[in-house]
C-alpha cells in the first residue's frame, strides 16, 4: 500500500495520527489524550478532506 495512516504515541505519552505516503510523512496531527480521538480525527480527515478548498497564499 502507498499510503496509510498511523496511529502512535508520542514521548508525552499522548496518541498522534499521522499520513504516509511511500514512507514519507506528509502530515501529522496535534496530540490526543485517547486513542478512540486519534481514532475519530482519522474519520473526519477521510470525510472532509474531499471537500477542502485549496488557498494560494503567494
Amino acid at each position: 500500500m502507498a499510503h496509510k495512516f498511523e496511529v502512535y504515541k508520542d514521548g508525552k505519552g499522548e496518541f498522534r495520527v499521522r499520513f504516509k505516503y511511500n514512507s514519507e510523512i506528509i502530515f501529522s496531527t496535534e496530540g490526543y489524550a485517547s486513542k478512540a480521538g486519534a481514532h475519530r480525527s482519522i474519520e473526519s480527515i477521510r470525510k472532509y478532506v474531499a471537500d477542502a478548498p485549496v488557498e494560494d497564499l503567494e
